[in-house]
């Protein structure tokens, strides 16, 4: 069953419910002050700092279980790692160009010793003709290759196109390649009925206009964000499986549980601990456009235990690929 639209921003509220006998079992037992729970402020006896150093580390992840064509850029014959997150850093390497698309934006990794035989280690670095449509030769649990993509400037970029203006998505398929898979199904579909924004809450008074949190107020509601829905009508919805969850910030894109339902983030919110997907990340100067839906009518409804904001008319969506020309990105119905 899915997850109900209403769980996102209850990590907090649950948090609540324990945090405070655990203060007092502390005091009881221990008889000192050493460790102190701030609700929502902290997410463990780590700080924020060391927790941010730690989730920031490089996505490299891929698909088990597929194998990718394409014009190869190094053999793997003669190209081997232990790993595939090795593999995935060795065809990044070819992608810091600033100006344009990757040399190297596909690799295909053996790492099952006993499935891979002497092709142990082989990684594949490659080049597809259309990167958000590889050339996919096989797909199966049978298939003993690890694929996955790499996204170079202006390439990954698709548009959720509303009446209120387009905002523009880089898709992340080194932190979430079956949600970016997903996706590609959605656009492949040209029909996105039933996509939508259905929810919107502005920072209130709780986050500065970058999206920091103000020191000793509350983290919501309202929690800053637009939801809405990516399911189109005659595309088979299978739960996308939790990926990357690296902190939410100002712009991020996530699934609430396992979609379709999804939301924009308007604000920094290290409370929510590897709670959500981070699949992508919207342009920094669509920013506006989501803050601007967050002023449209609302209601208030009570999902579960959380107060939401409600859209009294939800925003229709059409999904679109992005391509760029020029330094502008325009869209693409292809």
């Amino acid at each position: 069953m899915r997850r109900k639209p209403s769980d996102l921003g209850s990590n907090g509220a649950r948090r609540r419910l324990w945090i405070v006998p655990l203060v007092v079992l502390i005091f009881c037992y221990l008889g000192y002050m050493t460790v102190s729970w701030l609700p929502h402020h902290t997410v463990s006896f780590r700080s924020i700092s060391a927790l941010n150093a730690e989730e920031d580390e490089e996505c490299c992840r891929g698909v088990d279980g597929m194998e990718l064509w394409g014009a190869a850029v190094k053999w793997g014959t003669d190209h081997k790692f232990n790993t595939s997150e090795d593999c995935c850093l060795a065809c990044k390497k070819m992608c810091e160009r600033s100006d344009g698309p990757c040399l190297c934006d596909s690799w295909v990794f053996c790492g099952d010793r006993e499935s891979c035989g002497e092709k142990f280690g082989e990684c594949w670095l490659k080049k597809q003709k259309d990167i958000l449509f590889p050339d996919v030769k096989q797909s199966d649990e049978k298939v003993m290759w690890t694929s996955g993509l790499i996204f170079g400037k202006g390439e990954g970029i698709i548009g959720l196109e509303t009446e209120y203006g387009t905002i523009h998505i880089k898709l992340l398929p080194d932190c979430a390649p079956n949600s970016m898979a997903y996706i590609v199904e959605l656009l492949g579909s040209r029909h996105c009925a039933g996509c939508q924004f259905h929810r919107a809450e502005g920072r209130g008074s709780s986050w500065d206009p970058r999206g920091n949190h103000i020191k000793d107020t509350p983290l919501g509601p309202p929690y800053a964000l637009i939801q809405g829905t990516l399911e189109a009508e005659g595309v088979p919805f299978k739960n996308i499986p939790t990926e990357a969850c690296p902190p939410i910030r100002r712009g991020s894109v996530a699934w609430v549980g396992s979609g379709p339902e999804f939301f924009i983030s308007l604000a920094n919110h290290d409370e929510w601990h590897k709670s959500y997907t981070v699949f992508g990340s919207i342009l920094p100067e669509d920013i506006e456009i989501a803050e601007r839906i967050t002023q449209l009518p609302t209601r208030s409804e009570l999902w579960g235990n959380i107060n939401v904001s409600v859209l009294e008319n939800p925003v229709k969506l059409k999904l679109k690929r992005s391509t760029e020309s020029k330094g502008n990105l325009n869209l693409s119905t292809n």
